[in-house]
């Protein structure tokens, strides 16, 4: 490519990228399609069987609604890690990673082509869900543009996050406490079967800390009209997530951080 200059970026070794973490997760699609999409069914199922008769409307809309554009959205986020953080940690312990870092690909352009995958895999699953949804809960969104725009947020941001615990884990074993320890955490404890409003108020308080609940929140409102909070703060919220998470993943890969021997 020659000498880099600012502004310069390398088409085609982003699109390679790119098409290369998109075809990953779509050359297993019964794993990463439509396993996701049995998982979301079944949350909603056990739950309202178990919660919804006894339950009553939440924020004046039946349970088995409100939990749906929580299930979708956790469906999509933890999708959207496990394919950046997997390819990266794979990568590693087979060695290979050296075939991503050797082509003159800058540090920008290789967190672009591993978010691009992570999106696209959200973007994925966020449809078969919705779908699902529309055809057997009759749930439709209210939002479409908005429910989009979440769900890209959402994808891009535990995307870029994948991409650090990938970087920062070693093994797989490394790789799975994370995902046990905080992001399994992050997204159940964050309103995704519940209202805020229903915690004590010191729980209530670290909930808002939680940049998954903003993200949850605002697919709620774009599909039911309902919210916690207000959905531009959560949009404020994600981008700023996003864009803190990426930056990250950025000087990670500039520095060769757990990357270079």
């Amino acid at each position: 490519m020659g000498t880099r200059r600012f502004g310069r970026v390398n088409w085609l070794g982003l699109a390679t990228l790119c098409s290369r973490e998109l075809q990953r997760f779509l050359a297993v699609w019964t794993q990463t399609l439509l396993a996701p999409l049995a998982t979301a069914a079944l949350f909603l199922v056990i739950f309202t069987i178990a919660i919804g008769p006894t339950r009553g409307d939440v924020m004046g809309v039946p349970f088995t609604h409100f939990i749906a554009p929580g299930i979708l959205m956790m469906t999509v986020i933890q999708n959207a890690f496990a394919n950046t953080s997997s390819s990266i940690v794979i990568g590693k312990v087979q060695g290979n990673i050296v075939d991503t870092l050797m082509p003159p690909l800058s540090p920008l352009e290789l967190v672009l082509g591993y978010l691009v995958g992570a999106i696209g895999r959200g973007l994925f699953v966020a449809v078969a869900i919705a779908t699902g949804l529309a055809v057997f809960v009759g749930i439709t969104p209210l939002h479409p543009l908005m429910l989009l725009g979440y769900v890209v947020l959402g994808s891009a941001f535990m995307g870029a996050l994948g991409i650090v615990a990938g970087i920062f884990a070693n093994k797989f074993d490394q790789m799975a406490a994370i995902t046990n320890f905080v992001v399994t955490p992050l997204a159940f404890l964050s309103g995704t079967f519940y209202s805020v409003d229903a915690l004590p108020p010191v729980l209530n308080e670290i909930t808002h800390f939680n940049p998954i609940f903003y993200l949850i929140d605002g697919l709620r409102f774009a599909m039911l009209g309902v919210s916690d909070s207000a959905p531009g703060l959560g949009a404020v919220v994600a981008v700023g997530s996003t864009l803190g998470v990426s930056a990250i993943a950025l000087a990670m890969f500039a520095r060769g951080y757990r990357l270079k021997a």
